[in-house]
């Protein structure tokens, strides 16, 4: 037994054919080429990471630049024998792509089937599907792909499927001479489990019916194509069916005598439909009581007649179980419709033409259970278990359906992504999304962004619109995978059609969609500019984030080829979209995530900096976000309202951010992230008892949620393999795809004592655990769902990672006590612990990432796994990953499980003290605060305004302070305007050094990013550039500081900018307001009186970016001034 992942076992399947081709005496090689895709995403990595042993087995693996020229090549390793020269007696193929691909190699299949395969070769085609279109651009079905070109289609339900199908597939393909085709679902193949490796499993037996044509029915030198047709449709058909005949694909998993009722389901749809069974209350004694016979199909197409006939054998009803399009109702219609005592047979839809099954989206087991049992209810006697069963069905379905999400986590660019950048377009241009993690742009409004097409056919629908617009230009993204795929051609014919268009290529280095692959072809940036100007562009620039590279001359580009910094990107676009034809804009820029992947190995440079943003000084403007669409500039609560921090744990240092005009922002060099103390360090042989192991009955299941890009996936694998070493049967099912970036991750962990075929992805209600790594995503309804109120155990992290709505919101309410409640409310309040993970995990081991096997150890010491501390902790030495970090992540997590006020406060997370909560205690916080701003008698003025609301606010509206409360929040945000002394006190004081120390270690230097008056420059929109400060300025702010007493005076050198002037006339102005609105307020418009008093919290920032939110404030008071003078008295009540 052995237990790997999906892809893992497809890695296997070549060696396993290699091993039993050698048992037989024959001398074979393999060959697999394809294109990456969800969900074989992985696969092409997982390959290069077996090359050692692939290589000694002769098995040669060959990236396809597309998929169906990787077909193309799996076709002509079946042509090997025709010729001289053969090495080996045959070569086995692996084609592989994702459900598109597969459509754009029909051509190659047909003309491949068509013509065979070799007698000692045989070619699996294995393709991924996203029924769900979790991460495609549509949802894909590819068996009638494989249909249209007479492949046979195999579906796996299991693991162990992949293994022996493959096993058999290979072995038909070399019988009939057709290519097999093999259908991967998440679901499926995305599972990983333990298997049974063994070479010569399955037994695979020569049809003792069949006479294979004299001929054969193989690859042959000269083939007419009409001949071709004759004996495809003919004895190789033939073939096909006599090989299933006698090798079983399909088999009765049921079959109790007088039977009368039939269910028939394969690949995903079967382990729906068994565990709907399960939840129903059938099993096999059911079953035999019952006279359900249940037929597990594996070759869908053509389905296999004699033993689809032995199935149906007695039966007076047959319930066909499929997702998406009908394949195999149709087959049992044709092959039974002659037979006089057929059965009924329902499917897609019921006998009244009620769909049963829908064709679109996914079936689950929930479903697939209310319509099981009510087909069963309504052709069988009464049953009562079946029918108390449905009806809790039917509740867990109503309950499911009328969840509503609290906040939905949608994938997002990673931090630092180049796609950040690259993907902004010029002020009244438009652009065209691709392929790629760039096409997130198409639901980011502000970008301009819009439409995907098919790989390969990137701006041509420009080509169809530019005739017949006003528009006269557009930019279209195209991913430089996409550009080596067939990009390429889009652009020649862009060029042929002699439209205006910019095409971007994304050059990035890496494909991180699916694992940071390098680009098929290596082609580099030159090479780019040389074949785009070769396609007929009229102008080719380069723009990057690294021009140095370029200039020093060790990177050679052809001439005239301009270099710029991403710097200038916006107004190299307004230069391009003014040149008439094609024009080309390779934007160079290594992906993020594959430059801290290389970081990790030692492989790519890692500046010795890190960005600190001084709170204090931080007006969460969101300029810093606007410039940087960095999801690692995340919002923190402080006693003056929200800021912003950088997370340490996700930046990848990209510093964009930087560019945000505010002063904040601080370059750190040489410094460590500060983690816990040596003394805080713990070990396994500390004095802490052991949990009782959890008890399985029948399969136990977990849930984990997270964020995708965190690790959190590490958790369910930690678990899968703890469970293999235990000799356990587990399957893992990681639902990612697109969420993989910043998005809502899921894993279905289901530990059994034995191999159970049950659906990998855990139903509604019956998770046992839910391990919360992020609370957004486990009360999104597909997680909230598996909860069953006072049966499932949670462990929540009380952090909420900011989702991307707060790049669009500066103020967004991420409703933690609500999404808190959600979850306490599905589980039950005794079911749940919350638990400051996030907080302990960074304060105690110096990264975030920590938190989820903190939360590990902290569901392993409460007893909720199966699994014991030896299996655990032999997992995480087996992951090879941080290691030592996660086993004191996992120590942390079971001592927080035994005393959890004891970690917190071994982690120091109560030394913030008590923020101000009431009025009084805020009013002298902000006295204290205005006191260090300027002096005494500024703070006493502040207390006199304040005051006087009091009164008026209490005569008008006795028992509310809420605009006392507003005023007194505002007014001192006015009044302690951040100006050039205010910025130095908050740098100088001694709380900046204070909170830098805590956060960092060792020993760092700083550099400020400012503009100060005087000595700044503007960029080309008229905006003030900021500079860098090296540690020098620092003496220099505290002389600064010192100096406020010139705030306001004659002799004031900053107080004469516009700024400045403006920033006192708003104090004025307010207090104006608040003067008049004291005047006029009555009880009917006091509610519009505290919204007025409100509108400086709209007015932040520095600079320009100030200024243009004291416009917006503006206009917002206007309108609210007309709704306060609007106000009436409230009507009295008629006695």
């Amino acid at each position: 037994m052995a237990y790997m992942s999906g892809v893992q076992a497809l890695v296997r399947l070549p060696m396993l054919q290699k091993a039993r081709d050698e048992a037989n005496g024959l001398n074979t090689g393999g060959f697999i080429s394809g294109y990456r895709g969800s969900p074989l995403g992985g696969y092409d990595y997982a390959i290069w990471g077996a090359q050692k042993w692939l290589k000694a087995k002769g098995i040669h693996f060959e990236p396809g630049l597309n998929e169906d020229l990787a077909a193309t090549s799996i076709w002509g390793s079946q042509q090997l024998n025709l010729f001289d020269g053969a090495l080996v007696d045959g070569v086995f193929g692996i084609w592989y792509g994702k459900g598109p691909g597969a459509d754009r190699c029909g051509d190659v299949f047909k003309h491949a089937n068509g013509a065979g395969t070799s007698r000692n070769g045989g070619v699996l085609a294995i393709v991924g599907d996203d029924h769900g279109s979790h991460s495609s651009t549509m949802p894909h079905q590819s068996e009638q792909i494989f249909v249209a070109a007479m492949m046979p289609v195999i579906a796996p339900a299991t693991l162990q499927d992949y293994l022996d199908f493959g096993v058999g597939g290979f072995a038909l393909s070399r019988y009939s001479g057709c290519w097999v085709g093999m259908k991967a679902v998440a679901q499926t193949i995305e599972t990983a489990g333990t298997v049974e490796i063994d070479p010569m499993r399955p037994d695979i037996v020569v049809p003792a019916d069949f006479d294979v044509p004299a001929e054969g029915l193989n690859i042959r030198l000269v083939d007419p194509p009409l001949e071709q047709e004759r004996r495809l449709h003919g004895p190789r058909m033939a073939a096909v069916q006599a090989f299933a005949r006698a090798n079983r694909f399909d088999r009765l998993v049921w079959n109790p005598s007088g039977a009368k009722v039939g269910i028939a389901a394969a690949g995903k749809a079967y382990l729906d439909l068994k565990e709907a069974l399960d939840e129903l209350g059938i099993d096999e004694a059911a079953a035999e009581r019952l006279g359900i016979r249940l037929y597990k199909i594996g070759l869908v197409w053509p389905l296999e007649i004699a033993g689809m006939k032995a199935f149906a054998e007695g039966l007076d009803e047959i319930m066909v179980v499929e997702e998406k399009r009908g394949l195999i109702e149709d087959q049992i219609a044709k092959i039974l419709y002659n037979d006089p005592k057929r059965p009924r047979i329902v499917g897609k839809q019921d006998l009244a033409g009620e769909v049963l099954f829908p064709s679109e989206g996914e079936i689950n087991p929930t479903l697939v259970g209310r319509r099981v049992g009510a087909f069963l209810s309504s052709v069988l006697d009464r049953d009562t278990v079946i029918e108390q069963n449905l009806a809790r069905l039917e509740q867990i379905d109503l309950a499911a359906r009328n969840l509503s999400p609290v906040l939905v986590r949608p994938p997002f660019f990673c931090s630092g992504c180049p796609h950040n950048t690259s993907t902004v377009l010029p002020e009244g241009s438009r652009g065209m999304a691709g392929i790629g993690c760039h096409g997130m742009i198409a639901f980011m409004p502000e970008r301009r962004t819009h439409l995907w097409s098919h790989m390969g056919g990137e701006g041509l629908a420009w080509v169809g619109q530019s005739p017949f617009t006003s528009q006269k230009h557009v930019f279209q993204n195209l991913g430089d995978g996409t550009y080596s795929h067939s990009g390429l051609l889009a652009i020649r014919a862009a060029a042929a059609s002699k439209v205006n268009i910019t095409y971007k290529i994304l050059y990035n280095d890496a494909v991180a969609m699916t694992g940071g692959q390098s680009v098929e072809g290596g082609l580099t940036v030159p090479q780019v500019c040389e074949q785009v100007l070769a396609e007929g562009a009229r102008r080719v620039v380069i723009v990057t984030d690294e021009p140095d590279k370029y200039s020093s001359g060790s990177i050679r580009i052809p001439l005239g080829i301009a270099v710029h910094h991403r710097d200038d990107l916006d107004a190299v676009q307004r230069d391009l979209r003014e040149v008439e034809g094609l024009t080309i804009l390779v934007y160079d820029q290594t992906c993020a995530a594959e430059k801290r992947r290389r970081r990790k190995r030692g492989k790519f440079p890692d500046p010795d900096r890190r960005i600190y943003i001084n709170q204090a000084v931080c007006e969460n403007c969101g300029d810093c976000t606007i410039k940087s669409n960095c999801i690692s500039v995340q919002p923190v609560e402080t006693d003056l309202g929200r800021k912003r921090r950088i997370d340490q744990s996700s930046c990848n240092k990209d510093f964009s951010c930087v560019k945000g005009f505010c002063p904040s922002f601080v370059s750190v060099s040489g410094a460590r992230v500060r983690k816990a103390s040596p003394v805080a360090r713990i070990s396994a042989t500390d004095d802490l008892p052991m949990p009782v192991v959890a008890t399985i009955d029948g399969t136990l299941s977990i849930l984990v949620t997270g964020v995708g890009g965190t690790g959190v996936i590490t958790v369910g694998a930690l678990l899968g393999m703890a469970a293999r070493l235990e000799g356990l049967h587990c399957t893992v099912l990681d639902s990612t795809g697109m969420a993989q970036k910043n998005g809502a991750v899921m894993s279905h962990v289901r530990i059994g004592g034995k191999p159970a075929s049950v659906a990998s992805r855990i139903p509604a209600g019956k998770a046992d655990v839910v391990i919360a790594c992020d609370t957004v995503v486990a009360t999104g309804p597909a997680a909230l769902a598996t909860i069953r109120s006072g049966a499932t155990r949670v462990i929540a992290n009380e952090k909420v990672v900011p989702t991307a709505a707060f790049m669009q919101n500066r103020d967004f309410d991420f409703e933690e006590a609500t999404l808190r409640k959600r979850l306490a409310d599905a589980a039950g309040r005794d079911m749940i612990d919350f638990v400051p993970a996030h907080s302990i995990a960074t304060a105690l081991l110096g990264d975030a990432i920590a938190t989820n096997t903190f939360m590990l150890g902290f569901a392993f010491q409460k007893g909720l796994l199966p699994l014991g501390f030896e299996a655990l902790t032999r997992a995480i030495e087996l992951n090879g990953v941080a290691v030592e970090t996660n086993k004191q992540a996992f120590e942390w997590g079971r001592r927080a499980a035994r005393n959890l006020d004891a970690v917190v406060e071994t982690a120091s997370l109560k030394d913030a003290g008590r923020a101000p909560e009431t009025l009084e205690e805020i009013i002298d916080h902000r006295a204290r605060l205005l006191t260090a701003y300027q002096d005494a008698a500024y703070a006493a003025r502040y207390r006199d305004v304040v005051e006087n609301v009091r009164r008026a606010e209490a005569g008008v509206a006795p028992g509310t302070a809420d605009l006392t409360l507003t005023v007194a929040v505002n007014l001192a945000k006015l009044m302690a305007y951040k100006d050039e002394y205010e910025v130095a006190r908050l740098y100088s004081d001694g709380e900046f050094r204070k909170r830098l120390s805590q956060e960092f270690e060792g020993d760092y230097r700083i550099a400020l990013h400012m503009a100060p008056p005087f000595l700044t420059k503007r960029n080309d929109a008229g905006e003030p550039v900021k500079r860098t400060f090296g540690p020098w300025i620092m003496p220099a702010l505290g002389v600064l500081a010192r100096l406020k007493w010139l705030r306001n005076s004659r002799l004031d050198p900053f107080g004469r900018t516009q700024e400045r002037r403006m920033e006192r006339q708003l104090i004025e102005d307010y207090e104006d307001n608040l003067r008049g609105l004291l005047a006029g307020l009555r009880p009917d418009n006091h509610a519009a009186a505290v919204e007025i008093a409100a509108i400086p919290d709209m007015i932040r920032g520095f600079g320009h970016v100030k200024l243009q939110s004291i416009s917006i404030a503006q206009r917002r008071h206007g309108a609210l001034m007309e709704k306060f003078s609007a106000g009436r008295a409230m009507p009295v009540a008629a006695e």
